[in-house]
């Protein structure tokens, strides 16, 4: 009995470790097969749909990573409504483009005006007034443009620059929801105004003071 259980005791073993191997081995083989499957398709899902990115800087401030936030934040870049279903820009959309100074980088910006708006510019620009030209868009950054560069100094950009609209924030979760321009704050009767209210009265008035600025294409002449 003792002579025979050491060997069998071990055979069995050795059989069980053999087998675990291979479970192993088989079910790495089945992760890389899966990865190698689906990893096409999540390439092609976030270079021609949709995508997460942290936007860093404080270019576009408030709209994007106000001073009031402990967090960079990050937003949903929508490349379908950029690529396959122009023209659907619109004036006050958020956007990602390649810098047309520098090529290798991306820059956030608001659209001001599109094809056919006339703007009335702001320094360094050469020109008080531009009419932008077809297949291009006006860009400006957010309310502290001296922080940045934007048309007013390299004029208006091909929308073909034009990677993706920014959708939906998703961090900070106080801050999750759409981008939206600002618009005039509330004030219930007998509420006192706090700090948050002045903030979104401050920011409605710099935007109804940038849009005052353009004269779209579809009112001239009217």
């Amino acid at each position: 009995m003792n002579k025979f259980g050491p060997t069998i005791w071990t055979r069995w073993l050795s059989s069980t470790r053999h087998a675990a191997n291979e479970k192993r081995w088989f079910l790495k083989g089945s992760f890389v097969l899966k990865f190698v499957y689906w990893f096409p398709l999540g390439l092609g899902f976030t270079h021609y749909f949709y995508t997460l990115k942290t936007v860093k800087g404080r270019s576009m401030q408030p709209t994007l990573n106000p001073d009031t936030s402990a967090w960079n934040d990050v937003v949903v870049f929508d490349r379908f409504s950029v690529h396959f279903r122009l023209p659907d820009l619109q004036r006050g959309d958020v956007v990602a483009l390649r810098d047309p100074i520098q090529s290798n980088k991306t820059i956030v910006k608001r659209i001001v005006a599109l094809p056919g708006d006339t703007v009335k510019t702001l320094p360094p620009y050469p020109l008080a007034e531009v009419l932008v030209p077809p297949g291009h868009v006006w860009v400006e950054a957010g309310d502290e443009p001296f922080r940045t560069l934007d048309s007013n100094k390299f004029g208006p950009v091909p929308m073909a620059l034009i990677d993706s609209k920014l959708s939906h924030i998703v961090w900070p979760l106080d801050r999750i929801g759409p981008l939206r321009s600002p618009t005039k704050p509330r004030n219930q009767r007998g509420s006192p105004r706090n700090h948050q209210w002045y903030r979104e009265m401050a920011a409605f008035e710099r935007e109804r003071r940038r849009q005052s600025r353009v004269t779209p294409l579809d009112s001239i002449g009217n």
